[in-house]
């Protein structure tokens, strides 16, 4: 007998077993080292390079702008973000809309608008396999992944809770989701050599 499937329900993430550990097992850990709680399970937050923090503070003040301009907040790791009581994560950066304020509360306590990872080799996995797949599933309306390595940044938009790439046009990205939200990518990755440019060449 043949059974017909939705093709979007084979591309959505499951909700993947959960781990042992909740909310309460989270609040009860000391401040250092950092972790998050993703589907249940504890993970380590590496300290980030140099670098990794010359991207991230480049993005956090051109969206420091936009929100400025359109009523919206940014916020910069770490700052918690309860999605679940098996999730509580630390994006690099997450950006609430005006119209969405409400989430915040002592923590921001629902999903972002928009969360950014700045992708390393010690968190690239986790940030592109349970990561995204707990934004994609909890709402959060789009999320960039950031390679500053190669230069390159994927644009991902949350379609029925599945993310999908969405590629700039002649170097610049607008969001369809979050009209306020842009990217020039040229000028971005220029303002960024002219941090590494003070580095010590040895770094």
């Amino acid at each position: 007998m043949l059974v017909w499937m939705d093709a979007d329900l084979l591309t959505r993430p499951a909700m993947p077993g959960l781990g042992p550990y909740r909310r309460r097992d989270y609040d009860a850990l000391p401040d250092l080292p950092r972790h998050q709680l993703v589907f249940g399970r504890l993970y380590e937050n590496p300290s980030p390079t140099v670098r990794h923090q010359i991207v991230v503070q480049v993005l956090c003040q051109h969206l420091e702008r936009i929100a400025k301009a359109s009523g919206g907040i940014v916020f910069q790791a770490p700052s918690d973000v309860i999605l679940a009581d098996h999730s509580i994560v630390q994006p690099d950066l997450a950006y609430v809309s005006a119209t969405r304020l409400e989430v915040l509360g002592k923590w921001i306590e629902g999903p972002p608008d928009l969360v950014v990872e700045i992708l390393s080799p010690s968190t690239a996995r986790l940030d592109r396999g349970k990561k995204l797949d707990l934004y994609a599933m909890y709402g959060v309306q789009e999320c960039w992944l950031v390679d500053h390595e190669p230069r390159q940044i994927e644009f991902l938009v949350n379609e029925g809770g599945r993310f999908v790439a969405v590629p700039p046009v002649k170097g610049k990205y607008r969001s369809r989701m979050l009209p306020e939200i842009q990217l020039d990518l040229p000028r971005f990755w220029r303002q960024v050599d002219t941090w590494l440019l003070r580095l010590p060449s040895s770094r």
